[in-house]
Formats: structure tokens, sequence, C-alpha cells
């Protein structure tokens, strides 16, 4: 039986059909803003589908902490209950996951074509593995080896965890965002919102995080020193992801930001950040880093996660 699949961030909604451990078909993308809430997005993705073709299971990937039947999004003023849209739906079931941890579920499936490494040897086999990237906020997952074959994903929030300066020029930047926001995560200059913070702080120009991009895609110098600044600060944060799952098994760098910005990426000084642990340093230098720039990692790595034995 086919499965309804959704990766819910907090700007976008990507939908499609596919069968548990295959592939996907029927792929549409939401704005989330459009909608009054989950419910309605879903409801419209499923009333478009051919007579016959309405699954009546769900499996749904959203940019939120999981710990229940009722999910509050935090970038976004939705909240719904799985037993809520399974009426709405007329769903016989309904599994919820955080986002990044079913991109941690679609780790192992991809292949070459889908990574882009940046630094670091050859992963380890059977070895932990970590997935983490900016997009609307800044999500964070591991991925853990169980038994002789088998692999558990770990979800988490390390998107939100107090955000350290590796300068005087990042402590000043931390600083002010600090006296802004009362704490300074991750989140809050490492994602699309926080990179336009950081632009601000930088420069005293406010600009949307899609100006931002736009501006460091046409090679504006400001704008490619504040994304190569937040790039350089998500390498202090991966490295310390790294660090605390023993990721040996790789680190993956997935969300919307990176795969747009790969050259910038590169030059930006990440990798570099990525290594600077001072007498860890040959401990996290091997550990290979991947962009994951396969087009829907999340939605493969739900029908991961309903195959599992």
């Amino acid at each position: 039986m086919d499965w309804l699949v959704a990766d819910i961030g907090g700007t976008n909604t990507r939908c499609a059909i596919g069968a548990a451990g295959g592939s996907i078909a029927r792929v549409a993308t939401f704005r989330n803003r459009e909608y009054p809430g989950l419910g309605d997005l879903l409801a419209t993705y499923l009333d478009g589908l051919p007579p016959g073709e309405r699954p009546r299971r769900a499996a749904l990937a959203v940019a939120a902490p999981i710990s229940g039947r009722r999910v509050r999004m935090i970038n976004i003023d939705w909240e719904f209950t799985t037993d809520d849209l399974a009426t709405r739906l007329r769903l016989e079931q309904v599994e919820v996951l955080n986002d990044f941890a079913a991109l941690a579920w679609s780790l192992p499936a991809l292949g070459a074509a889908d990574l882009v490494q940046v630094g670091g040897g050859e992963a380890r086999p059977r070895a932990a593995k970590v997935v983490l990237g900016p997009g609307t906020g800044l999500g964070t997952a591991g991925l853990v080896p169980v038994g002789e074959r088998g692999w558990a994903a770990v979800a988490g929030e390390g998107g939100h965890t107090t955000l350290p300066a590796a300068d005087d020029a990042e402590a000043d930047l931390i600083r002010r965002a600090r006296d802004r926001h009362g704490h300074c995560s991750a989140e809050r200059l490492v994602s699309g919102p926080g990179l336009a913070t950081l632009h601000e702080l930088r420069t005293g120009t406010a600009l949307t995080p899609e100006a931002l991009g736009a501006a460091a895609a046409a090679g504006d110098p400001a704008a490619v020193a504040s994304a190569s600044a937040g790039f350089r600060l998500l390498g202090t944060v991966a490295g310390n992801v790294a660090l605390a799952f023993g990721a040996t098994g790789g680190v993956y760098i997935g969300g919307g930001i990176v795969p747009r910005h790969l050259e910038l990426f590169e030059r930006s000084g990440f990798r570099e950040r990525f290594e600077a642990k001072g007498r860890y340093r040959e401990y996290v230098a091997p550990i290979p880093v991947y962009v994951i720039v396969a087009p829907y990692p999340g939605l493969a790595g739900l029908l991961a996660y309903v195959a599992r034995d």
C-alpha cells in the first residue's frame, strides 16, 4: 500500500506518494503561508490526486520537536494532532518524525550522485553519522548502527544550542545578537533568517533572506562576506556535533541553503573551521563532510523509516 509522504519545513512543504522502501512519485511543493494550517495544505494535495490513488497512510517529516501526538511548529504558527489529521484526511495511520530525523534515515541509501564531498577521508562503515543544515531553521540529527545491519535515527534540537565564538569578531556579533534576542542559539545566525541577521549586524543593512541569497549568488562582496561568515559558524557547529556523536561515519549537510551556494560554501572556510578543534584536530580531520544534493532526501528518508524492520 502506498504512503503519503510530506517534508514540512518552516517555509515550504513537499508532498509525494511512495511505497515503503521504494521510490516517490507525484511530487508537489507548496508555500506554507498560503494555507491556514497543515491539514488544509495536505487536503489540497490529496484532493488533487487521480481517483483511486489516494493513500490511506501518511508519514510526515516536520520541522519541530516531536514528543507525542500533538505537534507545535517553531518557525510557523501551525499546531496539529495526528488524530485530527487522520480524521480530516481519512487516514488509517499517521507517522510523524522530526524533519532531520527523516533526513538521517535517508543517509545509508544516498549514492555518489547524491553527495558532494567537502574534505576529509573515507567514512568508516557501520559508524555513527550526523546530518545538519540551515534552512528556515537549523536542524540536526544522528544515525547510529543497531545490530549487524540496522540503523536508528536520533532526533535532536542542536540548532538551539548556544552558539560559540571562535574569534573576537564572532564574539562581538554573538554579543550583539544576544542583546537583541536574550540568547544567541546557533540558529539565530546560521539559518536563512539567521544569515540575514548576521548580515545586518555586520553591515547595518537589513535584507530579507531571499535578497541576501540572491546578492551572494550575484557576487556582491558584502553579501558574500556575510554568507561566508555564516558558513564558518556552521563549520564550528558541525565539528561540535561530529565530536558529540563520534561521527566517523560522516557529517552530512542538508537544508535548503548550502546546496544552492555550494561553490561559496566550499571556499568559505567551513572546512578549516570544522577541523579547528585543538587537541582533537587529528580526530575530526579524517571525517568526511558531504553536502546532500539529492532532490528529495527527506521524502526518501520517510519511506526508509516506514520500511524499517
